[in-house]
This record gives structure tokens, C-alpha cells and sequence, in this order.
């Protein structure tokens, strides 16, 4: 299942923006306004898979029609960030080397195993 969000891409002074209207505190910035929008891609696609994950309710996107955002002469254009919104979240066994599986804990930190894994598939 994927939700398409409205973004709103600004310039301040060198720097682009990007913010989402209806997740608040996701943002993205960038050099270009192609490296500002595919931090906010990848923004937006962390975002929501954070929500799935602690059961938050996700935002409904608003239409882009609908003005949510007072444009101003620092916004360069809106448009739409389309995402994948992860699936249920199923446990599974592994079996790996002792080793790996150590390798891996100091990578993710205590107790994030499998978000570890799961950022890694991606």
C-alpha cells in the first residue's frame, strides 16, 4: 500500500527545503531541489514506517487542492511525495553465524536487531 502526501518545496538563501503539511516535524533539505527532494522521499518513508511500527494512526493526506500551507515568495512549488506504508509486522526465526549476529548488535545498538535488518533489506 503506498499514501501520497503533499510537499512543499522552498528556498532559503542557498538551501532548499522540503515540508509535509500533514507530518509535522518531517523535513528535508537540500543543495538542489533534487537533493532536497529525495531527502524528503527518504524523510517522509522513515516517518511513516516509524509510525506503523509504534501504532501511531497515519495522517490522511490532503488533497493537493486544499490550501493547508500559506505560500509565500520562498516557495519554489508543491507536489506530491508518494510512499510505501509498511505491513503488519510478523516475527520470524533466523538462524545465524554467533559472530554475525554479534556484528550486527553493535551495529544497530541494544535492542534494535530487527529494525537493523529490516532498514538493511530496504
Amino acid at each position: 500500500m503506498r499514501r501520497t502526501y503533499p510537499a512543499v518545496l522552498d528556498r532559503d538563501g542557498s538551501l532548499y527545503g522540503i515540508t509535509f503539511p500533514d507530518v509535522p516535524g518531517c523535513i528535508s533539505a537540500g543543495d538542489t531541489v533534487e537533493a532536497a527532494g529525495a531527502g524528503g522521499t527518504e524523510a517522509l518513508t522513515g516517518h511513516i514506517a516509524c509510525m506503523v511500527e509504534d501504532g501511531d494512526a497515519l495522517p490522511d493526506p490532503t488533497p493537493l487542492e486544499y490550501d493547508t500551507w500559506k505560500p509565500d515568495k520562498s516557495v519554489v512549488c508543491v507536489t506530491l511525495v508518494s510512499v510505501p506504508v509498511p505491513g503488519r509486522v510478523q516475527r520470524y526465526n533466523v538462524t545465524l553465524d554467533e559472530s554475525l549476529v554479534a556484528e550486527i548488535d553493535q551495529m544497530a545498538g541494544r535492542g534494535n536487531r530487527s529494525r537493523f535488518l529490516a532498514e538493511a533489506a530496504r
